[in-house]
Order: C-alpha cells, then sequence, then structure tokens
C-alpha cells in the first residue's frame, strides 16, 4: 500500500485499512524537530524500563491478573510504537507523501529513509463511523461538519487505550490491592497511649 490508500475491510464503509505514518506522539503530534523525535524516542524507552520494573514487582506481590494485565497491555503498546521508531526508517524506503505517495521498499539497497529512534510509527485502523454537522445552538462548533471516529491509530495505541481504560475503570479496587492494609491498635495499646487529663 503506498501512503494514503485505504482497503475496506469486508467492504465496510466504517471499518478500513489506511496507511498513515505517524512522525510524533499520539494524533499526530509533534515537538522539537528532529531532537524532539529523539527525545520522544528516548523518554518511551525509559517509560518502558520503568514498566518493565513495575510488573517485576507487582509479580512479587502477587498482584491479580486484571491488574497485571492492564499494566501488561500498556507496556506490550509502548514496546510495539517504539519497535516502529526504532526500526521502520532503518528498514524500509520513505513513502512519499500524500500528495506524492510511494509504495515502500523492504529493506533498500541504499537504507532507510531514517537512522534508528527516528522512524515514524504506522496508524493503520480506521472507523469512520458516522459523519454530519452539529446543531446550530452547539457553541463554537454549530454548523461545522463533524467525523466520528477521525483518528487513525494501530494495535499498539489500541493495547495502551485499553489498558489505561481498564486502569481507570478498576482504579478503586487496584487501590485496595496495592495500599498495606493499616494495623488495627488494641484496646490495651489505645488504652495506653490515651491523652491523660
Amino acid at each position: 500500500m503506498a501512503l494514503g490508500d485505504t482497503y475496506r475491510v469486508l467492504g465496510l464503509e466504517w471499518f478500513q485499512i489506511h496507511f498513515t505514518e505517524n512522525p510524533g506522539m499520539a494524533f499526530g503530534m509533534e515537538f522539537g524537530g528532529d531532537y524532539g523525535k529523539l527525545i520522544l524516542s528516548v523518554f518511551r524507552i525509559f517509560v518502558v524500563f520503568f514498566i518493565a520494573f513495575a510488573i517485576r514487582k507487582l509479580i512479587q506481590q502477587k498482584a491479580s491478573y486484571l491488574l497485571l494485565t492492564c499494566i501488561g497491555l500498556i507496556f506490550a503498546g509502548a514496546v510495539g510504537n517504539i519497535l516502529d521508531s526504532v526500526y521502520f526508517g532503518v528498514i524500509f524506503s520513505h513513502s512519499g507523501t500524500f500528495h506524492v505517495p510511494e509504495v515502500a521498499t523492504f529493506m533498500p539497497a541504499e537504507g532507510g529513509y531514517a537512522p534508528a529512534l527516528y522512524g515514524n510509527v504506522v496508524d493503520m485502523l480506521y472507523f469512520p463511523l458516522f459523519e454530519g454537522f452539529w446543531p446550530e445552538w452547539v457553541p463554537y462548533f454549530g454548523g461545522k461538519y463533524f467525523l466520528f471516529f477521525q483518528p487513525v491509530f494501530n494495535i499498539a495505541d489500541t493495547a495502551i487505550s485499553v489498558g489505561v481504560g481498564l486502569a481507570i475503570l478498576f482504579y478503586r479496587r487496584f487501590q485496595r490491592e496495592l495500599d498495606p492494609p493499616t494495623p488495627v491498635a488494641s484496646e490495651t495499646e489505645t488504652a495506653n497511649h490515651a491523652p491523660t487529663i
């Protein structure tokens, strides 16, 4: 597929494979050009090591499978995006631009389009579920066109989103699981520490 090409899964309008490359963070946000890209890649690697350390500690504490699954999904998604940014630019030629798309070549003789840590992350899942216009009475957006769901994302992003969503949903349960129980003072200890008048 060339950059911007779309394939309808099972002929469905609302489920498409849409090939795009994301040079930055979620939803294509970028900062700082090449230095920003390098800082982002190194930051992702540090976060992955931190999450791996946290998973190891949680296993030692015999955390629930649900908590380990949440953290594991976030870890797997982060690793997937790191692998894309580390290797995609090294092993593929440039995909062109949306105006002049090209089909990338795997392992080109002249080398990839970017050095390690500078590659783009590939996004491909696109779910344009419905579209329309905002009602006129809606402040700021009134009368404007909208498409839901517009972002294009990948399986790694899905893993991170599901992991974070489950963590938010079961936050109180995880908090009780991770917080050590407060010891209950016996009646004698309470009597000994009672203030005297």
